[in-house]
């Protein structure tokens, strides 16, 4: 007998539990050489290579922090030989419950916090091991060709406006003030040739990585250009014990990735948006009215809701690792 329609209400916890046991790993490092600044403005790319330069100089997407020698980042040259860059934060930037006073930029498009990772090939997340890190687009960039990336914290600025405003439009109802955003920016070009990487007539990939705090809150953008890679790519995060971890892109092969510029979880072509201050436990009350044929008092029927409410939850862009906990039904007649 099929049961009548009802509504009822439901108060659903999500509790995400962050592992914090310390683990340990040994990965090789790289060098550390930061070269002078240079100019980041180049040409729009061509279908040829050109030896002179045009008058339209190449921007990058709009949806960019600002970034490169004429935003004040350090800079890195990269032409093979998988560098980092260990960076100190004037304030330590809090993800899933760990507060880390540096972080490493890896040439590979890897955000690290204890320490650099050079490895060429990304780890399948999730690892379920001992690091904490952020997977910009994780890739064999330095194979690629001729690179640069650049790494700026801003504390004051329109950086901070801009980062504010996007916050309270991704997440509303917290009244978010940032604080500290934190920009690294990758671009690399598929030649040995300065001349055309400076033209950017030749495939590229360019994408960024800002993690934004501020009242006791973390978030991290990943915004996304053109992007080409002959090797495995992985975008996303991951942490230590994979307690919670995302995916954005995986691709065992490697190809041009243009899927990227259009995907996004905040209604932003491009751009990728995650809360990643969650402690040991956060507990987020959700008050839900549904109409249903099923009995949602009986336990089989609310469960198979509870997993289709997570489902929903996770392809907006929410951690895989939350519990959902029933607190009260409530049944109201039509």
């Amino acid at each position: 007998m099929r049961s009548c329609l009802v509504s009822q209400t439901l108060l659903v916890l999500l509790s995400v539990v962050a592992l914090t046991r310390a683990q340990t790993t040994t990965q090789t490092s790289a060098d550390t050489t930061t070269t002078e600044s240079t100019t980041q403005t180049s040409a729009d790319a061509t279908t040829q290579p050109i030896a002179t330069p045009t008058t339209t100089a190449w921007t990058a997407p709009a949806i960019f922090y600002p970034f490169g020698s004429a935003a004040g980042d350090g800079e890195q040259l990269e032409t093979g030989y998988e560098t980092f860059v260990n960076f100190t934060f004037s304030t330590p930037f809090t993800y899933f419950g760990r507060k880390y006073n540096y972080i490493y930029v890896n040439n590979n498009g890897l955000l690290t916090f204890n320490q650099p990772i050079p490895e060429a090939h990304p780890f399948i997340i999730p690892t379920h091991g001992a690091e904490d890190f952020i997977a910009a687009l994780w890739t064999d960039l330095d194979d690629i060709g001729i690179g640069k990336y650049w790494f700026q914290q801003h504390t004051n600025g329109s950086v901070l406006t801009r980062a504010t405003q996007d916050i309270n439009q991704y997440f509303p109802h917290i009244g978010f003030t940032a604080s500290s955003v934190f920009v690294a920016t990758w671009d690399y070009v598929q030649t040995s040739d300065m001349n055309v990487f400076n033209l950017r007539s030749a495939p590229t990939v360019t994408f960024q990585a800002v993690l934004i705090s501020g009242g006791g809150f973390s978030f991290i953008l990943m915004n996304y250009g053109d992007c080409v890679s002959y090797f495995p790519v992985e975008a996303g995060y991951d942490t230590i014990g994979s307690t919670d971890y995302h995916v954005i892109h995986y691709e065992n092969a490697g190809f041009s990735i243009p899927n990227l510029k259009t995907t996004t979880n905040v209604d932003v072509p491009g751009r990728w948006a995650f809360l990643v201050n969650n402690g040991t436990e956060n507990v987020l009350g959700v008050q839900i009215k549904l109409s249903s044929f099923l009995d949602l008092t009986q336990t089989g029927n609310i469960e198979d809701v509870l997993k289709q409410i997570k489902q929903v939850l996770v392809n907006r862009g929410a951690s895989s690792f939350f519990e959902m906990k029933l607190r009260n039904v409530k049944k109201t007649q039509p």
